[in-house]
């Protein structure tokens, strides 16, 4: 089932322990920019709205407004998913997320699943080639390691999928909006999926990605730095 918001179509979760496609963002964001903006975390309303509608980075692009993200927000918080963070001197409320309390996850595992989520179904190299900031990864086996981990929870967090057609590795996807949302991606992406997609121009398409997300996370970082001087 699905509901329009604006020019989104968003999946509406099937059980009520599941989290739609804006819930996914601002908890994969917020883990993303905990990681890559320590010195601006928690964050502002403002700051996540800009990172959930980041154009680098992220698949789908979406574009939130700050009402929606608050509302969102509200309802995370209510299901101990963010906590909302009133530091000292702050005129705004911040934002945190739980997902490592919630789940027990230490940072390779969440940086896996939070790449996941912000970048839908990928492989095990896919991750670890764009997780580096989040978390190093010396090999793939690492990677792969985190992955299972992620798998063997009870109830699981990730799924390896099945190879699709013109591809010699498994991919994986996140289960946290259900399984029919996760179907649904697969589905998809067996349809665009072509042999040469992993070939030189994908490669420098990730590259491409992961310096764009660089340069965001720089402007993050000295947006926060000007702050101190207004």
């Amino acid at each position: 089932m699905t509901i329009e918001h604006g020019a989104a179509v968003v999946d509406i979760p099937d059980q009520p322990d599941q989290l739609d496609p804006f819930e996914v963002r601002v908890l994969a964001v917020l883990a993303e920019k905990e990681a890559l903006t320590p010195d601006n975390y928690p964050l502002s309303l403002n700051t996540l709205t800009n990172g959930c509608n980041q154009l680098s980075s992220r698949d789908p692009v979406m574009q939130l407004s700050e009402e929606t993200v608050a509302e969102v927000l509200q309802r995370l918080m209510q299901r101990k998913f963010v906590s909302g963070v009133t530091q000292a001197g702050a005129r705004v409320v911040k934002y945190e997320h739980r997902m490592r309390v919630k789940w027990t996850l230490e940072q390779d595992k969440l940086a896996v699943l939070a790449i996941l989520m912000l970048r839908g179904l990928q492989t095990a190299g896919e991750i670890r080639t764009r997780s580096g900031r989040m978390h190093d990864f010396k090999s793939v086996a690492e990677v792969e390691s985190s992955l299972q981990f992620l798998i063997d929870k009870y109830p699981p967090l990730v799924s390896k999928l099945s190879l699709a057609p013109g591809t010699k590795e498994p991919r994986y996807g996140h289960r946290l909006a259900g399984d029919a949302a996760l179907a649904r991606q697969e589905s998809a992406f067996g349809a665009v999926s072509t042999p040469a997609a992993g070939g030189r121009t994908a490669q420098l398409e990730q590259e491409i990605a992961a310096l764009r997300a660089e340069v965001d996370d720089l402007k993050a970082q000295f947006a926060a730095f000007k702050q101190q001087f207004e």
